[in-house]
């Protein structure tokens, strides 16, 4: 699958990439210490939020927790 932004999409073949081997060699194999991929993670982020940013997607609202919240319940009906 692609990033929400082509510009990202080779940092998150990067990312994804590195994931895969971390999760069947490393975590599936009981070392869950995650730093291997660390900085392919932060890249890929850093991608991210400015291409959110360029598309106007406001960063505070994917930060604020919904479950449970009377928001939610409000939207259920």
């Amino acid at each position: 699958m692609n990033s929400i932004a082509e510009s990202c999409n080779q940092l998150k073949k990067e990312y994804d990439g590195c994931f895969k081997v971390w999760f069947s060699e490393k975590f599936m194999n009981g070392d869950f210490d995650e730093s291997m991929c660390s900085n392919y993670f932060k890249s890929y982020i850093q991608c991210l939020q400015q291409a959110m940013k360029e598309q106007d997607i406001n960063l505070d609202e994917i930060n604020i927790a919904h479950l449970g919240t009377e928001r939610e319940k409000k939207n259920e009906t």
